[in-house]
């Protein structure tokens, strides 16, 4: 199928996780302009400078804490355009056990991954509905589909930023305006290096900037990267709670 996307500038919410900077590069290529949004921006001027040479697109970059939630009205407000296309691929994953023990840490993994993107996308939400157009990529986790006791905490907050992308999808359906939920599963990136993941259910960044341009231009509501996953997850939604409880998961 021919990639149809039109080349309108693409906004890059967490800009500096590596499947952040593979989608970054997806869009590049087929023309798009980019807005990298990061703490700290200055760390991504090498990434900056590659993405214009390789693929002769403007690339700007841009300074923002998402925790920050009194910040997003007036960020918004400073963007050149409103951007075609958002993608948040903001996240903490953390260790569960420090989460679990540390009422500070847990709330910053709630907040970064549930509460703070979903604030940001429902004011990016907003004015797309206004425009009557635009796109909403959100990178959730099949860790939310079921609490599990290894990482409840992260996969709660990703449970919650699941459902809020579904719903929100639902409101703006015929608003003129898209919503899609990426499901990863594992993918090699920083975030997991040490990790000894299984090669079949681990997607590599570079796959998922592909899978993310190819579920916007195809307008796809939820995907599963790798889709085995989609196999697997139906496969622990479904262990009775029971057996459940005695496995380690």
């Amino acid at each position: 199928m021919t990639v149809t996307v039109p080349p309108t500038p693409v906004l890059i919410l967490g800009a500096r996780s590596d499947i952040a900077l593979a989608a970054a590069h997806r869009f590049a290529q087929a023309g798009h302009p980019l807005h990298l949004v990061a703490r700290h921006p200055e760390r991504l001027e090498t990434d900056r400078t590659d993405l214009q040479l390789r693929h002769d697109v403007p690339v700007t970059l841009h300074n923002l804490d998402l925790l920050d939630t009194a910040a997003h009205g007036p960020f918004l407000d400073s963007l050149p355009t409103l951007p075609g296309v958002t993608i948040c691929a903001v996240g903490l994953m953390g260790e569960q056990a420090e989460n679990e023990a540390d009422p500070t840490r847990a709330a910053e993994i709630l907040r970064s991954n549930f509460e703070a993107p979903a604030l940001l996308l429902g004011a990016i939400a907003n004015r797309y509905e206004a425009a009557g157009k635009g796109t909403i990529v959100g990178i959730s986790s099949v860790a939310g589909e079921r609490g599990r006791a290894t990482n409840y905490i992260y996969g709660s907050a990703k449970a919650g930023f699941t459902a809020f992308l579904s719903g929100l999808r639902n409101r703006l359906a015929k608003k003129g305006v898209h919503v899609v939920t990426v499901l990863p599963g594992f993918v090699a990136t920083r975030m997991t290096a040490g990790m000894d993941l299984p090669a079949k259910l681990t997607a590599q960044p570079a796959e998922l900037g592909e899978a993310i341009f190819r579920a916007v231009d195809r307008r796809r509501n939820v995907i599963y990267v790798r889709p085995i996953w989609q196999l697997v997850m139906a496969i622990i939604r479904n262990i009775p709670e029971p057996v459940f409880k005695r496995l380690k998961l």
